[in-house]
Order: C-alpha cells, then sequence, then structure tokens
C-alpha cells in the first residue's frame, strides 16, 4: 500500500516536471523577455492592446496569432513596409504599402487620412528584416500611439496560409 503511494506520488512529479518543462520550452521567448526587462509589453488580443506612447522609442512585437485576429476583425492598418516591387509580388490581403525607403514623404499624407489613436501593425520581410521595425518608430515619430510590429512578416503570414494578395491591392 505505501509503495502504490510512493508511486503514485513519484509519476505525479514526473507529470507536473514534464507540463513545466513543456511549459518553457513553448513560451521561451516570453520568459527571455521577463528576463531583459520587457516582459509583459505583448498585448494577448486586440480588445486588450494597450496604448504605446508617442514618445515611446521602439514599437512592439505581436506574434502571428495576434496579427490573425486583428485582421479578422479589422481593429488595425497593417502595413507592408517593403519596397513597391515585393509589394506587388505579394503582401498580406488589405495590407498598405508604405516601404520604409519612401516613407518620410509618404507618412504625412498616410497621417492625414489615419487617425492617431488607429492601431497600427507593420510587417516586412520576417524576422531577419529591419524595416518594420524602422517604420514602425518612425510612426510613433508622427504621433501615432498604438503601433506594433508583426515580427514573423509576409513569409510567416503566407506560409500559415493565411490571406495575401498581389498587385496594387
Amino acid at each position: 500500500m505505501k509503495s502504490d503511494v510512493k508511486r503514485l506520488a513519484a509519476e505525479m512529479a514526473v507529470i507536473v516536471l514534464m507540463a513545466a518543462m513543456i511549459g518553457i520550452a513553448w513560451n521561451h521567448r516570453l520568459l527571455l523577455e521577463v528576463f531583459r526587462g520587457q516582459g509583459g509589453q505583448t498585448p494577448p488580443a486586440a480588445a486588450a492592446a494597450p496604448s504605446t506612447p508617442a514618445a515611446a522609442a521602439t514599437p512592439l512585437p505581436l506574434g502571428l496569432m495576434q496579427v490573425k485576429e486583428l485582421f479578422d476583425t479589422g481593429e488595425a492598418v497593417i502595413i507592408d513596409a517593403r519596397d513597391r516591387e515585393t509589394f506587388r509580388k505579394g503582401h498580406i490581403r488589405g495590407a498598405v504599402s508604405l516601404p520604409v525607403g519612401d516613407s518620410d514623404g509618404l507618412i504625412p499624407p498616410f497621417a492625414e487620412r489615419t487617425p492617431r489613436e488607429k492601431l497600427l501593425v507593420v510587417y516586412c520581410g520576417g524576422y531577419d528584416c529591419h524595416d518594420s521595425k524602422l517604420l514602425g518608430e518612425k510612426l510613433l515619430g508622427a504621433g501615432f500611439g498604438q503601433v506594433f510590429v508583426y515580427e514573423g512578416g509576409f513569409p510567416e503570414w503566407r506560409d500559415a496560409g493565411h490571406p495575401v494578395a498581389q498587385g496594387d491591392q
């Protein structure tokens, strides 16, 4: 009887330990952000998206599921920071082309037709591309309060089978 209880306790401990290891592996990015002092900044959903102060130095990152939710609800303007030719070859359906290289001339007209409180999601060519971050910083500097970067960019979106388009629209 006592050996059954000990065996059961040992099995429970193994299950809890394995669950903890899976949780740590699954959430390793979030844990790294917490250790770097950046934790708690990524909103879980559009409804819970915090306002980013206009003076913030960098836009906050969003993951694929968060961007897909914003896409589905239409709560955000999705902005492609890649050059126009790359945009024409393929982009997130409904995205606005705002190439970072031309952004100094394109942000003022964009700002005239877009409310400053609108949630903006900027993407480019994936994790190795920094154009979305640069454009996001410029948009924050232009007074937009809720600017986020989709780090996975177009490649992750396309590979997940989400809606894409070609051409200028």
